[in-house]
């Protein structure tokens, strides 16, 4: 289990970045077909998916962008969060198989409202953007 952060609205800074790594594994993907009931067969059967045009099971968007609540609960700001929106842009597909890396950056930081803004992304191979959005997470005190 990974440890959270405890990170106050005052140790939370423009600019303050975090990032981790993730394998997608077809186990992954099994698991969200379980757990959304979406099971369009671009993400569960490998030969649709190569018809269709790609080289392996398409990961979920949404599979990928619920990373992002790892990022926030966990890493930044960590327990003290409250999520509040998070915008999305699918800009590249994702397959079994590929390492992908979650990226979150504070881009706003407001005292008065204790909310933060942070630029959320999640790229693969050398950079290539995934999903791209921004998230609005309320800090709240400790």
């Amino acid at each position: 289990m990974i440890e959270s952060n405890d990170l106050s609205l005052e140790e939370i800074h423009v600019g303050q970045e975090v990032q981790f790594k993730v394998g997608i594994s077809k186990s992954m993907v099994e698991k969200f077909v379980e757990l959304s009931g979406d099971c369009n067969p671009l993400h569960t059967n490998e030969s649709y998916s190569k018809d269709a045009g790609f080289p392996r099971i398409v990961c979920h968007g949404m599979l990928l962008a619920s990373l992002f609540s790892r990022l926030v609960g966990m890493y930044l700001p960590g327990k003290n969060a409250l999520y509040m929106s998070q915008s999305l842009k699918f800009v590249s597909p994702c397959f079994v198989d590929d390492e992908i890396i979650i990226k979150g950056k504070i881009l706003k930081k407001s005292m008065s409202s204790r909310i933060i803004t942070l630029e959320t992304k999640i790229v693969k191979n050398n950079d290539i953007n995934v999903v791209i959005g921004e998230a609005k997470v309320m800090v709240r005190e400790n």
